[in-house]
């Protein structure tokens, strides 16, 4: 479950959470404009919005203070370091859920660094298994002091090459590499760093959430009321959820994965006429539109998922 925040509108922050293997978005805040990033209260709050969004067999064991082998479901929560606040972690370890959270390389981590052997760096995976070029792993937690986030609080860092235009700061300018890092509970030892980092890197994919919930309405919120926006920012939270539904049950190919402006113009805003014919209601479409076969087969999938 990525988070993220989006700063656009009439000084509000909003913040949200969204499944990432099925795309939906689980739970959205509005805040303030003044609100932090790291606001450790909001983040818990949006915790718990998010898995009471989940059916109630993934809830089992996830209230604070349940034991850990009521969990019927595992859960992976992974957030930038926006979310690396021991209040947050705390929560997360107490609720039974797994945490994936970005670590800021601070003047710990560089003294780590610093005394870490090159030869322990390892080679960065990508999904398929194959090494990722220019990009290294290492594991830092016996080298830092993690006994305040969790007992079981791993640290992995990775080192990779920098990109053209990547912010760096001076001390990837002088190691010639730009170091990202976060802290996981994973408490399989046997899960290397390399595994683990994959994992983390696929957080990446909130920024596409991001800008899908953008699209949804989300772009700027329109009114001056902190109540009426309120009310727009649940609008777009359906918007997203139904058209998440409407991707994994109905669609398939590029439109599978298409985002938000995409499916408005090849599906959403194509011209058709609804027609009775005894007691039927047929839906009559441009046979000359090129993704009418697309949505003649989502019709039909979704007729037979909700006979």
């Amino acid at each position: 479950m990525p988070s993220a925040e989006n700063k656009h509108g009439y000084g509000f922050h909003p913040l949200g959470a969204w499944c990432d293997t099925a795309g939906e978005p689980l739970a959205l805040m509005l805040r303030p404009g003044n609100a932090g990033s790291n606001d450790a209260d909001d983040h818990l709050e949006l915790l718990d919005q998010a898995i009471a969004a989940l059916p109630p067999e993934y809830q089992v064991g996830h209230e604070p203070g349940d034991d850990p082998g009521l969990v019927r479901h595992h859960i992976l929560v992974r957030a930038d370091s926006a979310g690396a606040t021991h209040d947050f972690v705390s929560g997360l370890t107490e609720a039974n859920i797994e945490y994936s959270i970005g670590h800021p390389v601070d003047s710990g981590v560089r003294e780590a660094l610093l005394t870490f052997q090159e030869e322990d760096w390892v080679e960065a995976i990508e999904v398929d298994g194959t090494v990722r070029d220019g990009a290294w792993v290492a594991e830092l937690t016996d080298l830092m002091d993690l006994s305040t986030w969790s007992e079981d609080a791993r640290l992995i860092c990775r080192r990779e090459r920098p990109h053209p235009g990547a912010q760096l700061s001076l001390f990837d300018t002088s190691e010639g590499f730009r170091h990202t890092c976060f802290i996981t509970n994973a408490n399989a030892l046997s899960i290397d760093a390399a595994a683990l980092e994959l994992r983390q890197r696929g957080h990446a994919r909130v920024e596409d959430r991001v800008r899908c919930w953008k699209d949804c309405g989300l772009q700027n919120l329109p009114f001056v009321s902190f109540t009426q926006n309120l009310a727009w920012v649940a609008t777009s939270l359906i918007a997203g959820a139904l058209l998440s539904w409407a991707q994994m049950t109905c669609l398939d190919g590029e439109l599978k994965k298409a985002e938000p402006k995409t499916l408005r113009y090849r599906l959403l805003h194509v011209a058709a006429v609804l027609v009775r014919r005894g007691h039927r209601l047929i839906l009559r479409l441009d046979e000359t539109w090129p993704w009418a076969a697309a949505l003649r087969r989502a019709f039909l999938r979704l007729r037979t998922a909700f006979p």
